[in-house]
């Protein structure tokens, strides 16, 4: 009974305001029910070009996180386990600092900084935002690596794979990955969740992607932008369960060649 009873309250609290977000979506500016406020989105070319934008930071926020990450992790749990702790420590830091005072910084260093450095890194937002993107989603990605890493018999893996004269990218991507896959569509899913909701930085540096156009047509459209988070929200699903069912595709067909 008391099981039942937390499922439902549950259900309630989760999927209440999404059903009521859908509800408001489908009242249009004319007062009557209908499917105008995403059509309007979809035929705005600013928000299409916001959206291919924030995806593109994702992928590549993403890509650089976990080349980045995975060998970190299986290296200081390797070889320096004494400086685990340390390691986690910092790595918690860009929770500690709020988004708002990285982005008050970029902002000043934007304002100050020479042609040089504006035209290199301002120039554009995969540029501007992807590094600081990532720090903002390394304490996940960490932990979520870390303890899939802990997870494995590590040590045993890298000297099975080193007698067999495996290299350090071979090791990487072909034994540890594998065996770690879970955790890497974790910090993958984390990554892309943070992009397609960061707003603070995008909008003190002036960069038009999908959570600043969200902001702006919650100052104009109540309709449009409810809407918009509605489709926000069935993209970061369709994403997720993309990634999940890539890795759950490439588990069974590991499992069906070792057959």
């Amino acid at each position: 009974m008391w099981r039942v009873t937390i499922l439902v309250l549950a259900a309630i609290y989760f999927l209440g305001p999404i059903a009521s977000s859908i509800r408001f979506s489908l009242v249009q500016s004319n007062g009557k029910d209908g499917f105008g406020n995403y059509t309007q989105v979809l035929h705005d070319a600013t928000l299409a070009h916001a959206l291919a934008t924030s995806l593109e930071l994702a992928g590549l926020t993403t890509a650089i996180l976990l080349v980045l990450m995975l060998p970190t992790v299986v290296w200081v749990r390797l070889r320096l386990p004494r400086v685990a702790l340390l390691v986690e420590t910092v790595s918690v830091l860009p929770i500690v600092i709020p988004p708002i005072v990285m982005g008050a910084g970029l902002a000043s260093l934007q304002l100050h900084a020479g042609s040089q450095i504006d035209s290199l890194l301002f120039s554009s937002p995969l540029t501007a935002l992807t590094p600081f993107y990532v720090i903002l989603a390394l304490p996940f990605a960490y932990r979520s690596l870390d303890v899939g890493v802990r997870a494995i018999d590590l040590r045993t893996l890298v000297d099975a794979a080193r007698s067999l004269g495996a290299g350090w990218v071979t090791m990487i991507t072909r034994v540890i990955l594998p065996n770690v896959r879970t955790a890497v569509l974790t910090a993958a899913s984390l990554a892309i969740a943070l992009v397609l909701a960061e707003v603070v930085i995008s909008e003190l540096l002036l960069y038009d992607t999908f959570p600043v156009e969200l902001a702006n047509q919650g100052q104009e459209n109540a309709g449009v932008a409810v809407a918009l988070s509605v489709l926000s929200l069935v993209i970061t699903w369709l994403l997720l369960f993309a990634i999940t069912f890539v890795g759950n595709r490439g588990s069974r067909g590991r499992v069906g060649r070792l057959l």
